[in-house]
């Protein structure tokens, strides 16, 4: 049987929300081992003079309890 715990994460992105995912995984994979998922909760984005300069994401990410 497998133990699993959730972790909410808030990450940000210049290019793109994909990326602004990634991010997250990436950086909560440092100090978190056995992630299997990653749903993304929220999306949202700053905009300046008419255009998009920051996509974000909240994301919650699923890892495996050893």
């Amino acid at each position: 049987m497998s133990v699993l715990k959730i972790i909410e994460v808030l990450s940000n992105s210049d290019k793109s929300w994909e990326d602004a995912a990634r991010k997250a995984v990436t950086h909560a994979s440092k100090s978190v081992k056995n992630i299997r998922s990653v749903y993304l909760k929220e999306q949202s984005a700053s905009v300046v003079n008419g255009n998009i300069t920051e996509f974000r994401v909240n994301v919650k990410i699923t890892f495996e309890v050893e």
